[in-house]
């Protein structure tokens, strides 16, 4: 079918998708949310299995068909990815050959920013990406809309400042200085100087607990709460001095790296570790969570790389290689830096195998300070000694945001009343613990276990030499003869074995009872059958 043009040539007409093309594509994302072909139920015997078991696919099915339907008309947009040709590896493929095939959008986000005198630079970006903090060693802070590339403010501090970490939006930034952390806002007016937490090397925030987490150079980890002000816990780790901290996204659970490559984790109501794990043969350089928080990745200075399994505390997968820096993306890639060298490793396999997928080399003398994947887009953002610099890594962020969660275009309007929300939902710090998922349930009592016949006798021994042992009062003459002193300690003897007679004698008579109690023929096959001699 075509329509003629005026030039004689006839144009395509593009017909909007029919109904059997929608249910075409809709069974082909069901076959990604499915378990696996379904069980053949035709061989069963048992009627009620084998129904609850149709009920149980049929769900199955439902619960599938609503995630394809999701995909398909809430996330419109798809991943990127790096597809090599033939024996062409992805690694192999340089930053200049993928700026030529992205957008001229998405290679606005490859630059470098060269400030030699202030660096090495660290970086945080908010929730949704919007926006950045920088900070260099030499007292620079800026804060920069990544939209369109405007710095919002940047200010010199005149002090050494080793870390900067957005707060609950972009409005509020925390700086670990010299000898204290701070409390900015946007405009680089200061607002709270915080003494209690000392000289800081290392900063987290957790947004759903509004707590700001520090260690310092004593290896003392403080939480204060920033809503009330309040110093929430401030524990003595006793491993020493250490900046290697990261924040478990899932759970909250707060990730220390040690110098005896020890791996300790934290919460704010528990003065001792809740795990402590040995990692290394060296001290831990970096540390790293996954977003679904059942993976950990951590770097020692014995040129390892180990991957974690955080249910099991397993080593899952040991690559060969140095990091000083380890992160996650939104999509599971890790990237590292070590040196002037990055390299992103990703799962390819979906069986937590990880292998190459970019390299990027910078300026030769460049010494990386901090990897960061931004969120919710293609980007890495590598904080070095020269300033900080941004490389394109297909498949690394979300494609499809959720404006609820975080929203990179909201207004000042919604910002407010996200703030508002948030302090609403904001959740107690006694919530943080090692399985969440737990919130919620009711604790199983513990049933206590029956002492052997062994443990029975050795306690009414105990028993007994506590009766014998006890001495007896000087009574008035006449009740204080031989015989009458053994006739009592004879008492005190038969006081001290009567709880485990009565015990032995009430298991016993039921036992007998159970015994001569005739049960119907229909209940007669469920009792216990008597061992024949």
């Amino acid at each position: 079918m075509g329509v003629e043009q005026s030039n004689g040539t006839p144009e395509e007409v593009v017909l909007p998708p029919t109904e059997q093309d929608v249910s075409d594509e809709l069974d082909v994302k069901m076959k990604k949310y499915l378990r696996g072909e379904g069980a053949n139920l035709e061989v069963l015997k048992d009627k009620k299995l084998k129904g609850q078991l149709v009920i149980r696919e049929e769900l199955y099915g439902k619960s599938a068909k609503a995630a394809a339907k999701a995909e398909k008309w809430l996330m419109p947009s798809e991943g990127g990815y790096l597809e090599a040709e033939g024996i062409e590896k992805t690694w192999r493929i340089k930053q200049e050959s993928i700026a030529r095939e992205v957008d001229i959008l998405s290679s606005k986000n490859q630059y470098d920013i060269v400030l030699p005198d202030l660096g090495p630079y660290t970086q945080d970006f908010t929730s949704s990406g919007r926006y950045m903090a920088v900070g260099g060693r030499k007292g620079h802070l800026a804060v920069i809309d990544m939209k369109n590339m405007g710095v919002i403010k940047d200010f010199q501090v005149r002090e050494t400042v080793r870390d900067v970490v957005f707060l609950h939006n972009e409005l509020f930034f925390a700086a670990a200085q010299k000898k204290y952390p701070y409390i900015y806002n946007r405009d680089g007016t200061e607002l709270h100087c915080l003494k209690e937490h000392g000289s800081v090397l290392k900063l987290q925030f957790l947004k759903n607990h509004f707590l700001l987490a520090s260690i310092n150079k004593s290896g003392q980890l403080h939480y204060q709460d920033i809503t009330m002000g309040e110093m929430v816990a401030n524990y003595r780790t006793g491993l020493g001095r250490t900046a290697v901290m990261q924040v478990n996204p899932f759970n909250g659970v707060l990730g220390l790296g040690h110098s005896g490559g020890i791996v300790t984790m934290w919460k704010p109501t528990s003065s001792a570790p809740l795990v402590k794990m040995l990692c290394h043969h060296g001290p831990v350089s970096a540390l790293g969570f996954h977003p679904n928080g059942h993976l950990m990745a951590t770097a020692g200075m014995d040129k390892k790389i180990k991957l974690w399994d955080l249910r099991k505390f397993e080593v899952l997968q040991t690559l060969p290689g140095h990091a000083k820096t380890l992160d996650f993306s939104q999509k599971g890639l890790l990237a590292t830096g070590t040196g002037s060298f990055v390299q992103i490793l990703g799962d390819f396999s979906g069986a937590r195998s990880y292998s190459r997928y970019m390299n990027h080399s910078m300026v030769k003398g460049y010494q990386i300070e901090k990897v960061l994947f931004r969120p919710y887009e293609d980007v890495l953002s590598i904080g070095h000694s020269m300033g900080w610099s941004s490389i394109l890594v297909p498949g690394s962020g979300e494609p499809n945001f959720d404006s609820w969660v975080a929203n990179p275009f909201e207004t000042s309007k919604q910002r407010r009343e996200k703030e508002v929300h948030s302090l609403l939902d904001k959740l107690p710090s006694e919530t943080i613990m090692l399985d969440p998922t737990k919130i919620g349930t009711v604790r199983q009592s513990r049933k206590r276990e029956k002492p052997t016949k062994e443990e029975r006798e050795a306690e009414m021994d105990a028993a007994v030499k506590a009766a014998k042992s006890n001495p007896l009062k000087k009574k008035t003459k006449g009740k204080n003869k031989p015989s009458k002193k053994v006739k009592k300690r004879e008492e005190l003897v038969a006081k001290a074995k009567k709880p485990f007679l009565e015990v032995e004698n009430f298991s016993r008579k039921r036992q007998k009872m159970s015994e001569e109690i005739e049960l119907p023929k229909s209940l007669q096959r469920f009792a216990r059958k008597k061992a024949t001699s």
